[in-house]
């Protein structure tokens, strides 16, 4: 039976075998690889996967595809809001004894994929590497320079913690259905040593930032810093986008508890 595609779910198929090729050449999977598969949806990316693999497990909320998947015998199927995936547990189940090993990949759902990518950033000292299918301008957000229209509270957030690379682009025909927007491929690499920071106080930091992102920081980021005991040097006469992450990372490492 044709599974119909569901939009609260944002489905869209990846279909062009070109382009499947081409993203599978980037994962570069090899045999026992511990990887993850969030929304594998028709398996098309599943498939050549665990082809080279041996074995996959995948996360799918969707219970119809769930149980088609479970027909496979080389799958894991956790059927599964990949909000609620203890990647921790599951680094632990999958790579036992191997810090840092697991390797995510997948085409995420366009109407919650910055949550999933936030969610994984709690999980980064257990993941190996990740390549995500998004929005175009979601990863062009994701790897964007300081003093850009691009860099956002997004980019600080996440390239703090991991090194960013857009690897292949994707037009909207190599879907059914096609989406109304480009798409891209990310390589996401957590860095082996990062800043010592307090993730949710950096986040607090950034938010405040970008939060009137045409203004100055004085009237924003400013404030904050002043009402939370901050004597350090800052230069608030700069908009959010030309504070380079290092910066931000400071910031968080210097405020008062």
């Amino acid at each position: 039976m044709k599974h119909i595609p569901r939009k609260r779910f944002g489905q869209h198929f990846l279909s062009d075998g070109g382009i499947i090729d081409a993203i599978v050449r980037e994962i570069a999977p090899r045999p026992g690889d511990p990887m993850v598969e969030i929304g594998p949806g028709l398996a098309a990316l599943t498939q050549p996967l665990v082809e080279r693999l041996g074995r996959l497990t995948v996360i799918e909320l969707d219970r119809d595809l769930a149980a088609r998947l479970r027909n496979h015998g080389q799958l894991q199927v956790i059927e599964s809001d990949v909000l609620k995936v203890d990647f921790a547990a599951l680094a632990q189940e999958l790579a036992p004894g191997q810090p840092a090993a697991l390797r995510v990949v997948g085409n995420l759902p366009y109407n919650i994929s910055t949550p999933i990518l936030f969610h994984l950033l709690g999980h980064a000292r257990y993941i190996a590497d990740q390549h995500f299918m998004l929005q175009k301008e979601v990863i062009d957000r994701m790897v964007a320079k300081p003093a850009t229209s691009d860099y956002s509270r997004l980019s600080v957030m996440l390239q703090w913690r991991y090194a960013m690379e857009n690897v292949l682009f994707v037009p909207p025909e190599s879907f059914d259905p096609p989406p109304r927007v480009d798409s891209a491929v990310v390589r996401m690499v957590p860095l082996a040593q990062p800043p010592a920071v307090d993730a949710a106080r950096l986040g607090e930091i950034v938010q405040v930032a970008f939060s009137q992102r045409r203004k100055i920081l004085r009237h924003t980021l400013g404030k904050w810093l002043e009402t939370h005991g901050f004597e350090g040097a800052f230069d608030p006469q700069r908009r959010a986008e030309e504070v380079p992450v290092a910066e931000y990372v400071a910031l968080a490492q210097a405020v008062p508890p």
